[in-house]
């Protein structure tokens, strides 16, 4: 599986507190290894982003992103619930 990392997401990630952009590397592995790990929480969200999945970092931070193909997966945005 290969990951890209919209510019978006990049600015979003530098601005994330530390222990947050650490449990953040720790919950990509997980997904990298399973995206419907229970643990990530992972779910499809509606309305106008209802192309889009998300997960979570921990209980205030999610990932948005998408499926481009089986095997390319694109982060587009990072940060607590309001990035919805």
């Amino acid at each position: 599986m290969k990951i890209f990392y919209y510019s978006k997401f990049k600015q979003q990630f530098k601005k994330l507190p530390k222990e947050v952009k650490s449990l953040a590397i720790k919950k990509e592995k997980i997904f990298r290894i399973n995206p419907f790990d229970l643990h990530l929480k992972t779910h499809k969200l509606h309305g106008e982003l209802g192309e889009f999945w998300a997960f979570s970092i921990n209980y205030q931070y999610r990932i948005i992103f998408d499926f481009a193909d089986k095997n390319i997966i694109r982060f587009y945005a990072v940060g607590k619930h309001n990035i919805y």
